[in-house]
């Protein structure tokens, strides 16, 4: 019975420190394809601290969960702007953007100045 109390308190111990959270962003992703979708949602699977990702295709909201010890929301809003896309008030990535296919370009891009 001790040893199942100590791995039960090891057990909320660790998820303790491995506190995650879920954040909420909009991007510019116009594909109504998985083209968008499937670009963003890899990239961010590589990001540090990131540990799901969803993108709805039709609101163009990116649902992420992250560990706050690894990174924060502000860090992913930039990575999303490096990926070519805005991420609320973040503009994309110049560069990143104009390499993107014509379909995820978003028509409304204005760089800013």
């Amino acid at each position: 019975m001790k040893k199942l109390i100590i791995v039960f308190l090891c057990f909320l111990t660790v998820n303790a420190w491995a506190q995650k959270e879920i954040v909420k962003i909009l991007t510019s992703a116009p594909c109504v394809g998985m083209c968008c979708k499937d670009r963003i949602e890899q990239e961010m699977q590589f990001t540090r601290g990131v540990t799901k990702v969803d993108l709805e295709i039709e609101s163009s909201i990116l649902t992420v969960t992250f560990k706050t010890k690894k990174t924060d929301a502000d860090k992913l809003r930039q990575v999303i702007s490096s990926i070519g896309y805005n991420a609320d008030d973040v503009k994309a990535n110049k560069k990143a953007h104009d390499k993107l296919p014509s379909c995820c370009q978003h028509l409304d891009f204005k760089e800013e100045e």
